[in-house]
């Protein structure tokens, strides 16, 4: 039987030793659904043991329930939700933190979670995310790195350079707070094609790459791989179909080859014309 406590119900705590909570939400830094993408695939079907009060943590207006009609009649009603997952990978215990990124009492609910932790004995946050970047789908998908402490951060690692200033996420003020709270925190960010406007496989792939690397985990990720093939058949189909969005790619794969930056950050404003002229129903971001 489940117990609530305040924001959340604990439906029934796993047992676990030092266990990993890996964060990720369907919002804020998810380009190509590479967060919640990786979540799924690595819960992989298993059960919650914490659900949060989606009343405290929505606005409804803003982040609508879904429903299902079939036939004139609603078969199904789906509401905005954040909930704990444990799975056990690889003989680690991994806390997955996912769903919908809350819209209200972010700082109430980070304390939670930082309490959570605290319970929970989390030895590590790992944040995830996908972010749009000036990359080809043709290429695999690069990892930004960020961390804690610089320590943290692998030398072959890329990660930000310099001071950068951008919205946060609610997964950055977890982190804060856990680090805070003494346990080290890593993020992982997949660098998201931003002409690519459905869920990108590769992004999932390339975190869960990232993650296993980092954890000493593999991951089973054959059935991913196939999904991965097919959906690059279908957007090297679309390319090919449109000369314009060729050279674009072209000029990417020329810029990811010689890894110069400078030339991607000005090829980005092109990127961006570019979506504004594109057709509606082409299946690319806009």
């Amino acid at each position: 039987m489940g117990h609530t406590r305040g924001m959340y119900e604990i439906h029934e705590r796993p047992q676990m030793h030092q266990p990993v909570l890996v964060a990720g939400f369907d919002g804020w830094i998810n380009a190509g659904g590479a967060a919640t993408n990786t979540l799924e695939w690595i819960a992989d079907g298993a059960d919650p043991f914490v659900s949060f009060d989606g009343d405290r943590l929505f606005d409804y207006r803003d982040q609508r329930p879904i429903h299902e009609i079939r036939e004139g009649v609603i078969e199904a009603f789906e509401w905005p939700s954040v909930t704990m997952t444990h799975v056990r990978r690889g003989g680690r215990d991994l806390v997955l933190l996912s769903g919908t990124e809350p819209a209200l009492n972010w700082q109430a609910f980070v304390g939670t979670v930082a309490d959570l932790s605290l319970e929970l004995e989390v030895s590590e946050l790992i944040g995830i995310g996908g972010i749009p970047w000036a990359v080809p789908h043709t290429r695999p998908i690069p990892v930004l790195t960020t961390a804690s402490d610089r320590s943290r951060i692998p030398v072959d690692d890329e990660h930000p350079e310099g001071i950068i200033r951008v919205p946060a996420a609610v997964s950055r003020a977890i982190e804060v707070r856990l680090t805070s709270a003494g346990i080290p925190a890593m993020g992982f960010w997949a660098r998201v094609p931003q002409y690519v406007g459905v869920d990108l496989h590769a992004a999932a792939l390339s975190l869960l790459a990232r993650l296993g690397s980092h954890l000493g985990i593999v991951f089973d990720t054959a059935e991913l791989m196939v999904e991965v093939d097919a959906q690059r058949e279908h957007l090297d189909a679309i390319a090919s179909a449109r000369p314009d969005l060729a050279v674009m790619i072209q000029k990417l794969e020329s810029i990811v080859d010689v890894a110069d930056p400078a030339d991607g950050e000005q090829l980005a404003s092109e990127i961006e014309r570019f979506l504004r002229n594109r057709p509606d129903d082409d299946g690319l971001a806009g």
